[in-house]
């Protein structure tokens, strides 16, 4: 059965925090992507890219995804941020995996999801400072790579890649192969030889 993941794309979505996860799906694994947007409005990234919604992401079911993901943008710090409460809880409740890369792992936080779960996000303190009844920081993991912990996983806006990779792994879509196509695109990371 192909994999399917409901992506959520908001206005001002930051265009490089998703676009490989979406092409490792479709490209190298298969799976369908699906955009899922706030109120099922089109959409526009940072860089300008204009995105047809095929839905609205509050109405996002886990019985049609295998994961939720939330894509980071300007939204999640501002006064328009979407509430994902439900479709998040839903997709927790049925042991589906709910992602969230850069100033999306607020909505997480927001959410309390990140209080018992090792969690990363841009910085140590962002989550202290924007969500005041987040509980979590003994858990926070300063690091530059994602982290997956009980169904939630958490990346900063650098880790792309790795955000992928946890991605696909989560719903089964892992294999030596594919993190070996996926590591090439943290090459550049790795310090010059000769």
């Amino acid at each position: 059965m192909t994999k399917r993941l409901a992506i959520v794309l908001t206005a001002g979505y930051a265009d490089w925090e998703c676009g490989l996860l979406m092409a490792t799906a479709r490209n190298e694994c298969g799976a369908e992507t699906v955009i899922l947007t706030p109120g099922g409005r089109d959409v526009t990234s940072l860089g300008g890219v204009q995105v047809k919604s095929a839905g609205a992401a509050e109405d996002a079911d886990p019985a049609l995804f295998d994961v939720l993901v939330l894509c980071g943008g300007t939204i999640w710090q501002s006064d328009d941020v979407p509430d994902l409460s439900a479709p998040v809880g839903r997709f927790i409740a049925a042991g589906k995996p709910v992602a969230g890369i850069c100033d999306a792992t607020l909505a997480l936080g927001r959410l309390g999801l990140l209080d018992t779960r090792a969690h990363t996000g841009n910085y140590a303190s962002q989550l202290k400072d924007v969500v005041p009844a987040y509980r979590g920081a003994a858990l926070y993991r300063d690091q530059p790579q994602a982290v997956r912990d009980g169904g939630v996983i958490t990346a900063s806006g650098a880790a792309p890649v790795t955000f992928a990779r946890e991605i696909l792994d989560a719903i089964g879509l892992g294999s030596a192969e594919l993190f070996d196509y996926l590591g090439m695109y943290g090459d550049e990371h790795r310090g010059a030889t000769g």
